[in-house]
């Protein structure tokens, strides 16, 4: 173990003495015991260096070389567009790019290597439309109770899990993705491109709300309550609540924002067919939202519910997997793209209880009806897993979306 040296025997010229009594790493350690919550330790932390500007030491590396052009042969290739898949084809890639795809033999760049791919099908990057990066491989017993630093290893074992079975983009729908987001762009660690809604938005009551009943009742203004100083959820009750909620979000970084308009399917305390949001605070969350040139994806089952977010000025629904035909209708008329999730049987989610297991039923019977009425009125589809609280689940569904 380290011995702590006294401070009068410091040289501060670095030569010796305990780095302890170091100015700056007092600062660095007043820092770090300052208020500073559970998500934002790490970023705390990190400024916090960042600002001292501390010496390294380090071995002077030399500058990897760049990466030599790939090019791939001999494969077929479903673009997505095309009624077959195609042959024939090249396939250039440098800097990670994409750069050509080519009918007959076009020469290599000088130093390229070449794929044969053996007549393998090669695909663009998959994208899911609905997923939890920080809820999606763990228990839900270890989500409320393992450390957060733990709780982001595993998501960022999981981000790189997901990217390897061709996930190149997601889009998160809810919970504290700010930082495995940033580290992936970074490049600390492999994960897809993610765009985040941070925290979701919801009632007292909601989807969502996972409070124990000993953090009821709430005050305005007062307290978070642990999961929102998580950055699971966060709970508005008023149009002015949801405005605030909304530009946090939005000033962390979202990309888009998730209002949680009813019940669900993961809180056994609600019903699917209920609704929250009114459609003022719905349209309060809109507004903000565009305000900052972005849109609102609203979690919403029953047709009342997608009824009233769409009449707030949502432009995405997702699930609506209770709705009817006038609903599909309006979708339709109003050019609103539907987020939705091919759930049939207990495969696809596993067996829940309670009040979750009567949702998690209406949900599988509702499925090939949604569908139905989305390819009967041409709603723009966008294909979603909203898989949770399951290494194994992630995998096989994802193979399986495949």
């Amino acid at each position: 173990m380290f011995s702590c040296t006294s401070s009068e025997s410091i040289d501060h010229g670095g030569a010796r003495g305990c780095l302890c009594h170091r100015p700056e790493i007092q600062t660095l350690t007043r820092r770090i015991n300052a208020d500073l919550t559970r998500r934002g330790f790490v970023a705390g932390a990190a400024a916090s260096i960042a600002s001292l500007g501390l010496p390294r030491r380090a071995k002077a590396q030399t500058p990897a070389a760049p990466p030599r052009p790939i090019v791939f042969t001999n494969f077929l290739l479903f673009d997505g567009k095309s009624s077959a898949l195609r042959e024939g084809l090249r396939l250039l890639i440098d800097g990670g790019r994409i750069i050509s795809v080519a009918a007959g033999s076009p020469a290599a760049p000088e130093g390229a290597r070449t794929i044969d791919c053996g007549g393998r099908v090669v695909m663009p990057g998959l994208i899911d439309a609905h997923w939890h990066s920080v809820f999606a491989a763990l228990p839900v017993s270890s989500l409320f109770a393992a450390d957060v630093g733990y709780i982001f290893l595993a998501a960022s074992a999981e981000a790189e899990r997901t990217l390897m079975r061709g996930f190149t983009t997601v889009r998160d729908l809810g919970g504290p993705s700010f930082p495995l987001k940033q580290a992936i762009d970074e490049g600390i660690v492999r994960g897809p491109r993610i765009y985040p809604c941070g925290a979701m938005i919801t009632t007292t009551g909601g989807h969502g709300d996972l409070r124990p009943l000993l953090d009821i009742p709430r005050s305005p203004g007062g307290p978070l309550s642990s999961i929102e100083q998580s950055g699971g959820a966060m709970i508005a009750d008023s149009a002015d609540e949801v405005r605030l909620r909304v530009r946090e979000q939005l000033l962390q970084g979202a990309s888009q924002i998730k209002l949680v308009g009813g019940g669900g399917v993961s809180s056994p305390r609600t019903a699917l067919d209920m609704t929250t949001f009114s459609e003022p605070e719905l349209r309060a969350g809109v507004e903000s939202a565009g305000d900052w040139n972005t849109y609102v994806a609203v979690h919403a089952y029953a047709p009342a519910t997608v009824q009233r977010a769409i009449a707030a000025g949502a432009r995405c629904i997702e699930h609506a997997h209770l709705m009817d035909e006038a609903t599909a209708q309006l979708m339709a008329d109003k050019d609103i793209w539907l987020s939705i999730q091919p759930f049939l049987s207990d495969e696809d989610t596993g067996v829940l209880t309670g009040q979750s297991r009567i949702n998690q039923l209406q949900v599988f019977a509702g499925t090939d009806t949604a569908y139905a009425l989305a390819k009967t009125h041409k709603i723009k589809t966008a294909f979603g897993s909203d898989l949770l609280f399951s290494s194994q689940k992630t995998a096989t569904e994802n193979q399986r979306s495949r």
